[in-house]
C-alpha cells in the first residue's frame, strides 16, 4: 500500500495525524484507489469518514465493491494509493474483528469451538485470569447454550457462525468489519444472531461496518445505511436510521423503518439501472 492524497503519512506524528479528522470520525479514508488487473477502475479517488461507535451498513449494486472496500480498510487486501487510518492509526495499529460470510472455512477444525473462541487472546497480553473472565463474559452475553466442547464439523452452521462472531468479538476490538455474516443461514438462526448481535455491539459500543444483499437486514442493523454507486464507485447517500435499540424483526413495519427503506430502495434502483 502506498500514501496519497491530502493524507498525511502513517509514520508522522500522531499528533499531526489526528488534527485531519472530524469530531466524532473513527474511521478516515482519503484518496483510495483500486484498478483491477484487466484494468477496471473500482474506486478512484475515494473519500469516506465513518462514525465512532455505530453500526453502517453498505449496500449497493451488484459489483461496486462492497466487499473489496472493507477488506482494503481492515487491512486484508492491497490497495493502490491512498491513505486509511483509524484514529490515526493504521490497520496494524488497530485491534480489528472480521467475520466471514464462509463460517464452513472460518473455523479451525483441529480445535474444539471453546478454543476456536479463545484463539485470538494469545495474541494479547493478558493473565490467564484476564482472557478467561473475557470469554465467560462474551458467553453470558451471548447466553450460549451450545455444547462448545464439540469440533466445527459437529455444530450447525448457525452454531459455527455464532463461534465466529464471538471469535471476532472477544478481543474487544476497536472496529468489527461483516461481510454478509448471515447470508448461507437459516431464516430462524438469522434473526436469532441479529439479535444477539445487536445486543452485544450495543453494550460494547464497537464501530462496525457490515456488508449486506439483504436491505431489511442492512437497514435494520445499522445506525447508517452507506448507499454505493456503479463502479467507478462512490458514495450515492448516507442514510441515517435511528429507530431506538433493540430492535427485532417487528422495526420492519414501522413508518421509520418503511421510508428509509423506501429511499434507499429509491438510490438502489437508480443505480442498477445506469449503464
Amino acid at each position: 500500500m502506498s500514501a496519497g492524497g491530502d493524507a498525511p503519512a502513517a509514520s508522522g506524528d500522531l499528533a499531526d495525524r489526528l488534527r485531519w479528522f472530524a469530531p466524532g470520525t473513527h474511521i478516515t479514508i482519503r484518496g483510495l484507489n483500486k484498478t483491477f488487473a484487466d484494468g477496471t477502475v473500482l474506486y478512484r479517488d475515494f473519500d469516506l469518514d465513518l462514525p465512532r461507535g455505530k453500526v453502517v451498513s453498505i449496500f449497493g449494486p451488484n459489483g461496486c465493491g462492497k466487499s473489496t472496500l472493507i477488506n482494503m480498510i481492515s487491512g486484508i487486501l492491497d490497495y493502490d494509493s491512498g491513505q486509511i487510518l483509524f484514529d490515526g492509526k493504521t490497520a496494524r495499529e488497530t485491534k480489528i474483528g472480521y467475520v466471514f460470510q464462509n463460517y464452513r472455512e472460518a473455523g479451525f477444525p483441529w480445535l474444539r469451538a471453546i478454543d476456536n473462541i479463545r484463539y485470538p487472546l494469545k495474541f494479547l497480553k493478558l493473565s490467564q485470569a484476564e482472557k478467561d473472565a473475557r470469554v465467560e463474559k462474551l458467553l453470558a452475553s451471548f447466553n450460549v447454550s451450545i455444547d462448545l466442547n464439540r469440533y466445527p464439523y459437529e455444530l450447525s452452521g448457525g452454531q459455527q457462525q455464532l463461534v465466529s462472531i464471538m471469535r471476532a468479538l472477544v478481543i474487544e476490538p476497536e472496529v468489527l468489519f461483516l461481510d454478509e455474516p448471515f447470508s448461507a443461514l437459516d431464516y430462524e438462526m438469522t434473526l436469532f444472531l441479529r439479535d444477539k448481535l445487536q445486543s452485544v455491539l450495543t453494550e460494547m459500543q464497537i464501530t462496525t461496518l457490515l456488508v449486506s444483499h439483504d436491505l431489511d437486514e442492512a437497514v435494520e442493523l445499522a445506525d447508517e445505511v452507506l448507499l454505493l454507486t456503479r463502479k467507478p464507485t462512490s458514495v450515492a447517500a448516507r442514510i441515517p436510521f435511528t429507530a431506538p435499540r433493540p430492535r427485532n424483526a417487528e422495526i420492519t413495519v414501522t413508518p421509520e423503518f418503511i421510508d428509509v427503506k423506501a429511499r434507499s430502495l429509491e438510490i438502489f434502483q437508480r443505480e442498477v439501472r445506469k449503464t
